[in-house]
């Protein structure tokens, strides 16, 4: 497989490209930050990319989000020291292929790791039945539309009115299809959507925008 490694720490990325092309596997690039990430990922189009999430400038779940939005075919694992509940939740939603951890045995991450290949989610038995759990759990409001950004409620305006392309939702909103695609996604997880139409019915129901114009 091709892998980027986006990682802050400098040991710790030449000793997983070591670990990696000793199995075989291609490093294309290594990432310092998540604004290197998204534009390595960009650029050398890697079959999947081994995410930390506490990185600076931009964060590992900000670059998922973009690059889940942007990039879908490309899969993303997150490779982290956090165990916290909330990571996991928020990055499997953003779209992540996997959750690792960085104290797993060696043996298991690259049994994972081939999985991946195939298709398969990289969680362990413990990460994979806390997120049965979570998303099992009944919610008492599962659709938020206070959590809307002001930019995301623009873009919501925009779908109401019948503006439902990327491309003319970025001329009117005047950024690029991928910033609108990013926007989107957000929305659709803030909502717990599943596509445009779900949107448009719930801002309707909802009395979020006025009305859809003639």
């Amino acid at each position: 497989m091709r892998i980027l490694i986006a990682d802050d720490h400098a040991l710790f990325r030449d000793s997983l490209k070591s670990l990696l092309e000793a199995r075989s596997h291609t490093v294309v690039a290594e990432a310092k930050n998540g604004r290197e990430a998204i534009e390595m990922t960009r650029r050398f189009k890697p079959d999947v990319v081994l995410m930390d999430l506490s990185m600076p400038e931009v964060d590992g779940l900000t670059a998922i989000k973009l690059l889940c939005a942007e990039l879908p075919e490309i899969k993303v694992v997150v490779l982290t020291a956090s165990d916290d509940d909330a990571n996991l939740f928020e990055a499997v939603k953003s779209g992540a292929q996997g959750y690792l951890l960085k104290n797993l045995e060696s043996r298991e991450f690259f049994t994972l790791l081939e999985g991946v290949r195939r298709g398969e989610p990289a969680l362990t038995p413990s990460l994979a039945r806390k997120l049965m759990n979570e998303f099992a759990r009944p919610r008492e409001s599962a659709e938020n539309p206070d959590a809307l950004t002001d930019r995301e409620r623009d873009v919501l305006e925009l779908l109401v009115q019948g503006v439902t392309s990327n491309r003319r939702l970025a001329q009117k909103l005047g950024v690029s299809e991928n910033t609108v695609k990013f926007h989107v996604r957000n929305i659709l997880d803030k909502l717990h959507l599943h596509n445009r139409a779900q949107v448009v019915s719930f801002a309707l129901r909802n009395r979020l925008v006025d009305s859809r114009p003639g």
